[in-house]
């Protein structure tokens, strides 16, 4: 099998190499390229997208020319078996596609967590003066050399998801909520 691996780094190698030299004909090489990529398994399903479109594995062309277990095994059967190994693989497609959407939910939730782990919790408690962050599409944005920040706000109410009900200085509250990622702490 390893010998299989480094042929095909050997063929890629080749076909990068040739595109850097011939980048005009690089369209040539694009099947190959696509190939590589339809056949190469990805992290987040587990599963290799040409699997995941036909319910079984693609024969990539090295093993047509070097025989592998797979293709000895497909060209001993007669038509008979061979129908009935192919139904037996289309019942099973339901049992991979539910495979797969496990297998994507446990990576989504890998990602999240590695992501929340470098996260820290901002902490904002009534009546704290705030700064509110001028966003691009606010009137009050007008140009490179304008504030970011509009100055003295207090916090009314904090509300659960990491969102702030503001009040201006003069006990104006605002009806809108406010992500705490456009809030920073004013320090008089």
């Amino acid at each position: 099998m390893n010998g299989v691996v480094e042929e095909a780094n050997k063929n890629i190698k080749r076909i990068l190499r040739k595109i850097v030299d011939n980048h005009r004909q690089c369209h040539e090489e694009l099947r190959f390229s696509l190939l590589g990529y339809r056949t190469s398994m990805r992290t987040s399903t587990g599963e290799t997208p040409y699997m995941l479109v036909y319910g079984i594995e693609a024969v990539i062309p090295v093993e047509v020319e070097i025989p592998s277990l797979k293709v000895i095994q497909e060209a001993k059967l007669d038509d008979a078996e061979w129908i009935r190994v192919r139904q037996e693989q289309i019942l099973l497609t339901d049992e991979k596609i539910m495979d797969t959407v496990c297998h994507g939910q446990l990576y989504q939730n890998r990602m999240a967590s590695a992501f929340n782990k470098r996260v820290k919790p901002r902490q904002f408690t009534l009546g704290q003066l705030v700064l509110k962050k001028i966003f691009p599409h606010q009137e009050e944005a007008k140009g490179k050399f304008a504030p970011n920040w509009q100055v003295h706000f207090v916090v009314h109410r904090a509300l659960s998801g990491g969102s702030l009900i503001l009040a201006e200085m003069d006990k104006r509250v605002s009806t809108k909520p406010i992500n705490t990622d456009a809030i920073t702490r004013y320090y008089a």
